[in-house]
């Protein structure tokens, strides 16, 4: 795919930015509501502060979000107040269950040309199912998912790979300029973004599982995993996530950038899509069930992706 056709938008030498928006005589900064503080929301909702832009955030465990408090971001106690007076809505919340429910309770609460950023990996039915949503409460949808994990939330480096309609674009700009170092518009039509975004997930998880099955297997030859990856650095095979998820792999150091439990989510949506389109989603079932046997009681879902190396040990 040629990313060169597609406009981003970037500005200011420090790459970050404050954008100012005219309402009549008014001058106004852009006010976002981030629905959703786990992993990434929060990461993303520092970046958006940071950028200078009005933050209000809402999870639904409040006290996960208190520690933004302190950082200077409004927490609001319900979806509806933290949506009061924004302009852009960000969705970050785990699954497309917990979008819509979450919506279908604010939607209508939405001041007039604000614009709903549906940042979740949520699926293609899904993706479209809330566009439709958003249509009959007549608000803006951009189907809006990033790639990136929480390292990147934090520094404001994601891409968002954004499908919606052009007159939503300028809205959501100073949103996408402050999560994100790019912005891939991929086309008009719901699920635009969400297309590029299971392509991409599909190689991140299949890199992921790869990685897995030769630490794993270098372990059972009883040689020590790491010759794998130093046989691989600086050349053709070389991969830097790679190198990162194997090293996590090898120390058993599983502390949340992408979960287990996202994984999980995302292959089974990967492979759906897939299988929908006509194309042979049998590899994405195959790394599904490998996510799903490395989940071993407790709070493992919730470790980073790395610990299916335990399907291979």
């Amino acid at each position: 795919m040629n990313f060169s056709a597609f406009s981003g938008h970037r500005a200011g030498t420090s790459g970050k930015i404050t954008r100012e928006r005219a309402r009549g005589d008014e001058v106004a900064m852009t006010a976002v509501a981030v629905l959703g503080t786990g992993l990434m929301g929060a990461g993303m909702a520092r970046s958006l502060a940071r950028a200078g832009l009005e933050t209000t955030v809402w999870n639904r465990t409040k006290e996960k979000a208190l520690p933004l408090r302190e950082e200077g971001i409004a927490v609001a106690d319900e979806p509806r107040s933290a949506v009061a007076g924004a302009d852009v809505v960000v969705t970050m919340l785990f699954d497309a269950d917990s979008v819509e429910a979450v919506m279908r309770q604010v939607l209508d609460d939405m001041p007039d040309r604000a614009v709903w950023a549906q940042c979740a990996t949520v699926g293609l039915d899904a993706a479209e199912r809330l566009a439709e949503l958003a249509g009959e409460h007549g608000v803006a949808y951009v189907d809006s998912p990033v790639l990136g994990t929480r390292a990147p939330a934090e520094k404001g480096e994601l891409t968002v790979l954004a499908g919606g309609p052009s007159s939503a674009r300028e809205r959501v700009a100073p949103v996408f300029d402050a999560i994100g170092s790019r912005t891939v518009w991929v086309g008009e039509k719901p699920g635009s973004g969400h297309r590029l975004k299971l392509v991409a997930n599909a190689w991140v998880l299949s890199v992921t599982g790869a990685t897995a099955q030769s630490v794993g297997l270098a372990e059972r030859f009883g040689i020590d995993p790491r010759m794998f990856l130093e046989a691989i650095s600086g050349g053709p095979l070389d991969c830097a996530y790679a190198q990162m998820k194997g090293e996590a792999m090898i120390r058993h150091d599983f502390a949340p950038s992408f979960s287990l439990g996202g994984a999980i989510k995302d292959s089974a949506l990967i492979g759906d899509a897939a299988t929908s389109a006509g194309s042979d989603g049998s590899l994405m079932r195959a790394l599904h069930a490998c996510f799903e046997s490395a989940v071993r009681g407790g709070d493992a879902a919730n470790e980073d992706m790395a610990a299916v190396v335990r399907a291979f040990t």
